[in-house]
């Protein structure tokens, strides 16, 4: 505990490495809260976009936040469900007696549209609970200025989605004009067409032919801005992967730093202390497994065994053991060994273990810390680098599982540059955390660097 507080107040006395602490302890509280707020196999579930998760997302759409930009009016996504109430937005629904054997159930959808562009797509979500005669819905579109554009007549045997877009006999009603432009287009507009601001509605009429047959209705009119991250291409708000990659990430940069560097502190001082054929084994074994190309092994792993996150983590753990820093902790080794102090433990009767573990790896652990923080990162980018060439976890989302997806669909080429910039940011960011702690911590325990 001491020697924790002396550390932390030597830490004070670098602006860096209060900024870095502060944002790796961002980071740890933020991976805290969404592992409780969004658990693992709901997450997971999510990602995967099963059971029609994402609906009622928009497509590759841009973070909301972009509409806080001068002169940006980019139109949100309406969702409007049965009997919902939110702002300028409504939905009434009534039903009336037609005859002794027809109902009308209707149900008008009410919402204003100010943005300066059109939205991406309209869609209707009908459902019906019927015993044997199926309802028939029709579906009128009124404009602000008092235009009424029949858009389809549907009978709803079950979940029926009307995709506007789709419905040929409105596209033609509107002189071939996309029903997501003119639905919208004022009119009176010359050249360019531009959205007619002001209150629309939309009116789904059905005609049921059962006294208990009951007709639901949803609108979505998908805009192009969408959440604090944006979308995909498959409507996946990358909120969710950029949550989930932060603990992801960390867990996995955390887990491999301390698993390769615990274990090769443990085996170099055991080839130093036992030394002859012991070390001799080690340091060929150390010989060879450095010529060995890591990422071309783990690309093999990946490609004819399992993408799994913890498989590879394994591999990279394996493979850590036997790294380059055996030889650096094998010379730190050969020194502490002949301090007098070991030869005393020696004298009385301390066995080669205790002194393995409680004389010689504790002599080293103030050089050791700097470099396993100043390695954490260098993990995380490796996970990301494995997801980056589609090795990574399918199941997973990460920063390196959005980066990658954004490679494979053009994000870049289509100007989607949000795409590839929220992971590439949250990777840079924990990357100079760790390293603006390791490099203060590294000044600190290092006297050379101190005096500098």
């Amino acid at each position: 505990m001491i020697a924790a507080r002396r550390t932390l107040a030597a830490l004070s006395k670098y602006p860096s490495a209060i900024a870095g602490l502060g944002i790796i302890v961002a980071l740890v509280v933020f991976s805290v809260y969404t592992v409780i707020a969004i658990p693992y196999s709901e997450a997971v579930r999510m990602w995967r976009g099963g059971e029609g998760v994402w609906l009622e997302t928009p497509r590759n759409a841009l973070p909301s936040w972009v509409n806080l930009f001068p002169g940006v009016n980019r139109p949100e996504t309406v969702i409007l469900g049965p009997n919902e109430e939110v702002g300028g937005q409504s939905v009434t629904k009534t039903r009336e007696e037609v005859s002794e054997e027809m109902t009308d159930v209707i149900t008008t959808f009410t919402f204003d549209y100010t943005a300066d562009t059109f939205p991406q797509e309209i869609s209707l979500f009908l459902s019906a609970e019927f015993d044997q005669k199926r309802p028939l819905v029709s579906i009128t579109w009124l404009t602000p200025d008092g235009r009424e554009i029949r858009v389809a007549d549907v009978t709803v045997e079950g979940p029926e989605t009307v995709r506007f877009s789709q419905e040929e006999k409105l596209q033609r009603r509107l002189d071939g004009v996309n029903p997501e432009i003119g639905l919208f287009a004022d009119p009176a507009s010359e050249g360019e067409p531009v959205p007619l601001k002001g209150t629309y509605q939309v009116v789904a009429a059905g005609l049921v032919f059962e006294e208990e047959t009951e007709v639901d209705a949803r609108l979505v009119v998908y805009g192009q801005v969408y959440g604090l991250a944006g979308t995909d291409h498959r409507r996946r708000d990358l909120t969710l992967a950029l949550m989930w990659g932060t603990p992801v990430a960390l867990a996995f940069g955390l887990l491999a730093a301390v698993g390769s560097v615990v274990s090769t502190l443990i085996v170099a001082a055991i080839g130093v202390w036992f030394g002859g054929f012991i070390d001799a084994a080690i340091q060929r074994i150390t010989e060879v497994n450095l010529i060995l190309p890591v990422l071309p092994i783990l690309i093999m792993i990946g490609t004819f065994y399992s993408r799994s996150i913890w498989v590879m983590l394994g591999v990279v753990i394996l493979l850590g053991i036997f790294s380059s820093g055996i030889k650096g902790y094998r010379a730190i080794f050969l020194q502490v060994k002949e301090s007098p102090y070991i030869e005393a433990a020696q004298a009385y009767g301390a066995g080669n273990f205790r002194i393995i573990f409680l004389y010689l790896i504790p002599r080293i652990i103030p050089v050791l810390v700097p470099q396993f923080v100043v390695l954490i990162p260098s993990f995380v980018f490796l996970e990301a680098t494995l997801a980056v060439l589609n090795l990574g976890d399918p199941v997973l989302p990460t920063w390196g599982k959005v980066l990658s997806d954004a490679r494979v669909n053009g994000a870049l080429y289509q100007g989607h540059y949000y795409w590839v910039l929220e992971p590439a940011a949250l990777l840079l960011v924990s990357g100079l955390g760790f390293a603006m702690v390791g490099f203060a911590l590294d000044r600190i325990f290092n006297p050379r660097l101190r005096e500098l």
